[in-house]
């Protein structure tokens, strides 16, 4: 279910839809995509330097 609602946030296609009509909230969903992606990134990465070493 977690899962399934993360992939559902972070899809591209949903990313520009038009979900709400308010500018600022739609503006702070696209700033959580932003950090989620870049955590998920991150995480990457420490797992890929862990597992080289």
């Amino acid at each position: 279910m977690f899962l399934k609602r993360l992939l559902y946030y972070l899809n591209p296609l949903t990313l520009f839809g038009k979900s709400n009509p308010d500018f600022n909230l739609r503006f702070m969903h696209g700033i959580n995509r932003i950090s989620i992606l870049l955590f998920l990134v991150c995480v990457v990465v420490m797992v890929v330097r862990a597992l080289s070493k």
